[in-house]
């Protein structure tokens, strides 16, 4: 389930589906100062007894601006400290560029139409515009000329083609933006080797939540936190692109500058593939402490 504030609650939207905005009956009540409130026993969000996580990031508290710098006119909701906006606009049908407000390249953007069934497509810097990646498929990466028309973001704008799923005309959209910040977040790939004692990544922080996606070949996304699980390695692991229960696998140790891959699993460490990572630190500072 994700909401946010410039869409309003309860508009909610489905990572794992292509499914359109719809109000939420599932419980979440809105948003207010410092997290959000929930009411009733209802399946999504607060089942009786049930365990849940939420990953939250901070915008401009709810306060947008119109945003000229592309051509076409978004609103915006921006914390450019901590690299994050939240943009909205309406399509077009054509190739066209919108502003994103962070002041900076984004590394990776999610984009969803909000009134038609189509998916939730991702940008990330680790496979480039000329290609398209979608957190509601376990898909590999692939060549797609007709989402960010083959076009890298700048500091100001992001660009979008003529694919209903990031322009369609007069269809509404929504804008998940990400540029990396030192010692915060950071949004890179690697190469797998298959092999138990697997390939380390620097981050430059310890990380609290790291999201991976094999883009060679289809296998699911991971995602892994120190919310649910504290000690090393790693491997309460759920699936963006799945509604499935939380399960043990693709073991991972969360270190003081970075993660190591410990487990020989297709959907984090196949040998020779590509994949990419989002990070998050546990503490946002330049020099975290180690574990």
């Amino acid at each position: 389930m994700v909401y946010d504030t410039s869409r309003g609650s309860p508009k909610r939207l489905f990572p794992n589906e292509t499914t359109a905005e719809s109000a939420s009956g599932d419980g979440f009540a809105g948003f207010v100062s410092g997290g959000f409130t929930l009411t009733g026993n209802t399946g999504n969000v607060n089942t009786n007894s049930r365990t849940y996580v939420a990953w939250n990031w901070k915008a401009n508290g709810g306060t947008t601006s119109s945003n000229s710098d592309g051509s076409i006119t978004s609103t915006v909701q921006a914390n450019t400290k901590a690299g994050f906006s939240i943009v909205t606009f309406t399509g077009t049908g054509s190739n066209a560029t919108v502003g994103h407000g962070l002041g900076s390249k984004p590394e990776w953007f999610l984009i969803k139409n909000r009134d038609a069934s189509s998916d939730f497509t991702s940008y990330h810097q680790g496979i480039g515009a000329t290609n398209r990646i979608q957190t509601s498929s376990n898909e590999a990466a692939s060549a797609s000329a007709t989402r960010f028309n083959n076009t890298e973001p700048t500091d100001s704008v992001f660009t979008v083609s003529t694919s209903g799923a990031v322009n369609s005309s007069s269809a509404d959209y929504v804008v998940y933006c990400f540029s990396e910040v030192e010692g915060f977040s950071k949004f890179g790939s690697y190469i797998g080797n298959g092999n138990a004692n697997g390939t380390f990544v620097f981050t430059g922080f310890r990380p609290a939540w790291i999201m991976f996606k094999n883009t060679t070949n289809a296998f699911d996304w991971q995602m892994f936190d120190t919310a649910r699980e504290t000690i090393n390695p790693i491997d309460n692991d759920l699936h963006a692109n799945q509604a499935s229960a939380e399960g043990e696998n693709n073991p991972t140790d969360f270190l003081s500058n970075g993660f190591k891959l410990r487990g020989t699993e297709n959907n984090t460490n196949q040998n020779g593939s590509l994949y990419i990572y989002m990070a998050f630190a546990e503490a946002p500072f330049k020099y975290a402490n180690a574990r």
